[in-house]
């Protein structure tokens, strides 16, 4: 019998609890879109155990009966410890926060009070497609400044679009991914700054997606947006979703900067009605007691990175890849390999293989790849056997 190597918190590695029989047997979106000799590697759900806290949270309240509304501060009070112990953030202040149902609903609540109908909206690609969908569907404009070569934010091209978005008219906002989905990339303090400067000097209102914070590693400090000098006007959004696996259970945080306070008390009374009760006890239990759950979490992702990294080199050397230091998602550069704008067609035909295609991303994601290693070292090595596989 294989023993599930411990963390040295004493809590096994997450990723690999389950195997993919089990796996198999659950009935979300990950495991429900493809036929079932697809291997899924595509949609952000880790296949993980949820840590017991939350079960055992979640357990007491329906033992309880307690399924009506939420109310309270306890959530943004755990989000506030959790923030100072794990990145130092002292500032994160309970009476500017507001309970939104999930990140991307509270992202569309945000725009609405700093935004316009046709207003600009800047984001950096290839990014989460999800980034387009709301703010078109909010009646807003896209205006891109694209991540550089290094995969970082470009100072200079998100400039020269702050610079258009101010002059079109209206009032300009920046949804800013951080850490960033797909590359993985941790901005810095410094990038941080940066920005706050170049918003403030264009009018630019900054809204900061910030719902993978909690999966930074290899020792990359994680800087909260409101937590560098210019963002008093910022506005963000927080979650223990992707953390600790909890997207079916809906509950994120507003969070607002001392100069975006106003801003956020507009925001309609009902909004505060869409989050789960469940879902405010099942993050609140994780930022309170699921950090060693987190922490071995964090170091199977860390292994499961080198793995990648070897797998790719053995058998797909024509693959590029930047190992990102957050999530659990790697953005794979497949140009080289000859597949067309969405090679995901071609692993997904040829090798039974589901990834992201990378042209929902914008500008930068044609012929790339976004590959879910939130899974067991065995299936993230069948998956690059069957993505090898596909090229034969």
């Amino acid at each position: 019998m294989t023993r599930t190597p411990q963390h040295r918190s004493g809590e096994p590695d997450p990723l690999r609890v389950l195997t993919l029989d089990r796996l198999k047997r659950r009935t979300s979106m990950k495991w429900r879109t493809y036929p079932e000799d697809v291997l899924p590697l595509w949609v952000a759900e880790m296949d993980v155990p949820l840590a017991e806290p939350v079960v055992r949270a979640v357990t007491d309240a329906l033992r309880l009966g307690d399924t009506g509304y939420p109310a309270g501060t306890a959530y943004a009070e755990a989000l506030a410890a959790f923030a100072a112990e794990r990145w130092g953030w002292g500032g994160l202040a309970v009476e500017r926060t507001a309970v939104v149902p999930d990140v991307m609903l509270g992202v569309v609540e945000m725009l609405k009070l700093v935004t316009g109908p046709g207003d600009p909206v800047v984001v950096n690609p290839p990014v989460y497609p999800p980034f387009y969908q709301f703010v078109e569907h909010l009646d807003r404009r896209v205006v891109e400044a694209p991540l550089g070569a290094d995969l970082r934010i470009d100072t200079e091209v998100l400039e020269e679009a702050f610079r258009h978005a101010a002059g079109a008219g209206g009032r300009a906002a920046y949804l800013l991914c951080s850490p960033h989905n797909p590359t993985g990339t941790v901005h810095t303090a410094t990038e941080l700054a940066t920005v706050a400067a170049l918003a403030e000097r264009y009018g630019v209102r900054v809204v900061a997606d910030e719902i993978h914070a909690p999966l930074v590693t290899g020792g990359t400090p994680f800087v909260p947006y409101l937590s560098v000098p210019g963002a008093e006007r910022g506005l963000a959004l927080m979650s223990a979703s992707k953390g600790w696996n909890l997207a079916g259970l809906k509950a994120a945080l507003a969070l607002a900067g001392p100069g975006a306070g106003a801003d956020l008390a507009r925001m309609p009374e009902e909004v505060g009605h869409g989050p789960s009760h469940l879902g405010v006890i099942a993050h609140t239990a994780a930022l309170r007691e699921g950090t060693a759950w987190l922490d071995a979490l964090l170091a199977g992702l860390a292994g499961n990175r080198r793995l990648l990294t070897g797998l790719l080199a053995e058998h797909l050397p024509g693959v590029a890849h930047l190992p990102g230091e957050a999530t659990y998602l790697a953005w794979l550069d497949c140009r080289a390999l000859g597949l067309g704008d969405d090679p995901a067609e071609t692993f997904l035909n040829r090798g039974r293989v589901a990834l992201s295609s990378g042209i929902p991303f914008g500008t930068g994601g044609a012929g790339h790849v976004r590959l879910n290693l939130a899974t067991s070292p065995e299936v993230l090595a069948e998956g690059v056997r069957r993505m090898a596989a596909a090229l034969r």
